[in-house]
């Protein structure tokens, strides 16, 4: 038997209900990168666990080699709510001592950026306690370090910056790393083996996330085991891997032609026209649009700078007093943050603008108004004056009453933090977009002014009228009202059969889709683990049948292997997809293009995710006025004859020109078409439509011959390559003009 330095001998482990493990013998050496995969509640942070020595095995035991430090990042942090972030994540490090040194500079810098070491744990958000106890783990040097997900509240730009550490963290063939993640992309980026936990053991699998799904496929192939539908996710993610997805391309870790034989008969994994198609004739043209829509959120009175004061609402008062002397960690990455003023013109001073703005007269008018709009307070404490038609405004510590202010119609100048800055972005049917941003950006409020639920301070949303919202939110709230209820009753409220993927299914069948289980029809919801009323979520929105589905990071508390299940289902889903998550994997895997939240812009991502890094690191360099400078003016570069059509079918060059062309993509003032135009342009629209469909059968067929064609032969596969750009090139030029000749014939 081999010598581990950290290892189990024989293990055997099982609780109440389940068999963890049986019999296992497997172990880490240095120089180890091994990532852990298998479903929730398989036992791969037991497997940590085990190593740490906080579980102990039933039988069996676990070694460890004399004088070897093991470090654990767990789900739970160990950190004190009374302790200051100085106390538990520095461990009383002062300033020059962390500061000093490169590496701990880097790391305060990217996980505390922003965040005052004066501020108690218990204050801070869970996503700040988060970095806080992964900072405290990274400043130390141990042997091994195991993380059981790490990337749980990061942004997509401190999990890159995280690769990055993990993978120079040791020289070559020292330390060794464990890491638990549902992130495929960061499993692909960090590992060199990977771990399948399931049936009470350990598989190792040489390689990365894309290799261990190669050797998964051809386990399953050769050993034809009965899970089917297992079997066939994993040839399909398997087929997106091979066929130059963005964030696999410059680094493939499996052999191309073996994979290209496992999947030459998986088809791509969207029909992407007729979902398109599919989805007009449900939503009609118009979806989403917003148009030179501005959303301030004022900022707390007396602050000196534009650090955020750390705190939940019943600290805010301290944070305020002390934000003068407090000590904030300057942030590695920090985005630009803009802050400014607009006026609103209101008859009532309740107006939902101002209160969804948070400006403190509209809050306690609208609770003078209702007893119940308490629940509506806004984010913050406002600055805003009120001016009564005679020049002078009031400032909001001026003794006003509410029947003063209200007893005539007038202006109210809104001031604060500009989370979105005069943006005209236009959402199609079929549509299927996905946001990034930092932590903080706005991307969550963007998606609530886009279902309606928050009212824009300034700028109109036109929403379509067949448009049914259905929203994927990152909280459980619409879960806990069904708590008592078993899952067979909730699911007796819907229709008895639905059509998915052109077949009937029922809802029982949808949900053993999903990964439960027939006998779980009779369990009551609240007894239900995280990850499974995650599932139970998205079954019951979908059984709804939305039409325009908004998707807040839809990747929490789901393994590997539910995303698949998950993203599987969303291939097939006719209708307008929008998605914000910091899961760079699963956004590129389910949406057709990419948007970026910056300083109060909605920018598009024509290279996908990358492109948003490749931002970040070009601002670190140059600054943020000169990237985005330099971005603005490649767009109008682009320009496509000067309209700002971010959020048409082509996908979009520029979601920042909001301005000038508002009236002109509203379609409102357009002028409307003779008869004689109206017949031309229809006729147009359905030769675009029959091009269109002949185009996806060439690319099909093209595909075909690429994942055919012997790998070796680079000028072949080049002319082929040529032929399917030329291909792309005229799809992305028939879709620009079928969506501007559907506009007019609205």
């Amino acid at each position: 038997m081999p010598v581990y330095d950290l290892g189990l001998e024989h293990v055997s482990l099982a609780f109440a209900t389940k068999t963890i493990f049986t019999d296992v013998t497997q172990g880490v050496f240095e120089g180890d990168r091994i990532g852990i995969v298998g479903r929730n509640g398989d036992g791969k942070s037991t497997l940590l666990h085990l190593f740490n020595g906080t579980q102990e095995p039933d039988s069996g035991r676990v070694t460890i080699r004399g004088g070897l430090t093991f470090g654990m990042l767990d789900q739970r942090d160990p950190l004190d709510d009374n302790a200051t972030v100085r106390q538990a994540a520095l461990e009383n490090r002062e300033d020059y001592e962390w500061a000093a040194d490169n590496t701990s500079r880097e790391i305060v810098e990217a996980l505390l950026g922003g965040i005052s070491l004066d501020a108690k744990i218990g204050s801070l958000s869970g996503g700040q306690r988060r970095r806080a106890d992964l900072a405290r783990l990274l400043l130390h040097d141990w042997d091994i370090l195991a993380l059981d997900e790490p990337t749980n509240h990061l942004d997509v730009v401190t999990i890159h910056w995280l690769a990055e550490h993990l993978k120079n963290r040791w020289a070559k063939g020292q330390g060794a790393l464990l890491l638990v993640t549902h992130d495929r992309w960061f499993l692909d980026e960090v590992c060199e083996s990977m771990w399948e936990v399931h049936d009470g053991v350990i598989e190792p699998f040489e390689g990365g996330y894309s290799a261990y799904m190669l050797q998964r496929v051809e386990r399953d192939r050769q050993a034809d085991v009965r899970e089917t539908k297992r079997r066939n996710l994993a040839r399909k993610e398997l087929a997106w891997l091979t066929r130059g997805a963005r964030a696999r391309s410059t680094k493939q870790k499996f052999h191309v032609k073996a994979a290209r034989e496992l999947i030459a008969d998986v088809p791509p994994v969207r029909n992407t026209l007729e979902l398109k198609q599919m989805a007009t004739s449900r939503l009609g043209k118009q979806v989403v649009d917003l148009i030179d829509v501005t959303q301030i959120y004022t900022k707390p009175q007396g602050l000196a700078s534009d650090d955020v004061a750390v705190g939940t609402d019943a600290n805010a008062g301290t944070a305020a007093e002390t934000t003068s002397r407090v000590d904030v960690v300057p942030s590695m990455y920090a985005e630009p943050q803009v802050h400014g003023s607009v006026e609103v013109a209101v008859t009532d001073l309740d107006d939902p603008r101002l209160i969804d703005a948070g400006v403190p007269e509209a809050i306690a008018a609208a609770a003078a108004h209702a007893a119940e709009a308490g629940d509506q307070a806004g984010e913050g404490i406002g600055t805003s004056t009120v001016d009564n038609g005679n020049g002078t405004g009031n400032d909001e510590n001026t003794d006003t009453s509410t029947a003063d202010v209200t007893s005539a119609a007038h202006r109210i100048t809104v001031s604060g933090r500009t989370i979105l800055n005069d943006v005209t972005w236009l959402i199609g049917p079929g549509d299927r977009f996905g946001i990034v941003g930092a932590n903080g950006a706005g991307k969550s409020t963007l998606l609530k002014i886009l279902d309606g639920t928050i009212t824009p301070t300034a700028g109109h949303v036109n929403i379509g009228k067949t448009v049914k919202f259905a929203v994927l939110s990152q909280r459980l709230d619409e879960l806990e009202k069904l708590g008592k209820y078993k899952i067979k009753e909730v699911l007796s409220r819907y229709k008895p059969s639905y059509i998915v993927d052109g077949k009937e299914v029922t809802p029982g069948q949808l949900m053993e889709r999903l990964g439960f289980e027939s006998a779980q029809l009779m369990t009551p919801i609240r007894d239900l683990s995280g990850g499974q009323k995650r599932r139970m979520q998205l079954l019951l929105i979908l059984l709804d049948e939305p039409n325009v589905l908004i998707m807040d990071e839809p990747g929490n508390d789901l393994d590997t292997d539910m995303l698949a299940v998950m993203e599987d289902l969303l291939d097939t889903w006719p209708g307008t997809l929008i998605v914000v998550s910091h899961d760079r994997y699963l956004l590129e895997r389910v949406t057709d293009q990419q948007f970026a939240l910056i300083g109060g812009k909605v920018r598009h991502l024509p290279g996908g995710v990358q492109d948003y890094l490749d931002m970040v690191e070009q601002a670190q360099k140059s600054g943020w006025d000169a990237v985005l400078a330099a971005q603005d003016a490649d767009v109008r570069g682009r320009g496509r004859g000067g309209k700002g059509k971010s959020g048409s079918a082509d996908g979009g060059a520029n979601a920042t020109d909001s301005n000038a062309n508002a009236d002109a993509q509203s379609g409102n003032d357009s002028p409307k078409l003779s008869g004689k135009e109206f017949h031309e342009a229809s006729r147009r629209v359905n030769a675009i439509e029959r091009k269109l469909a002949k185009l996806e059968e060439q690319k099909a067929k093209l595909e075909e011959q690429m994942a055919a064609h012997d790998p070796t032969d680079f000028e072949g596969l080049n002319k082929l390559n040529e032929q399917l750009q030329s291909i792309a090139d005229e799809n992305d030029e028939l879709e620009m003009e079928w969506m501007e000749l559907s506009e007019k014939l609205e």
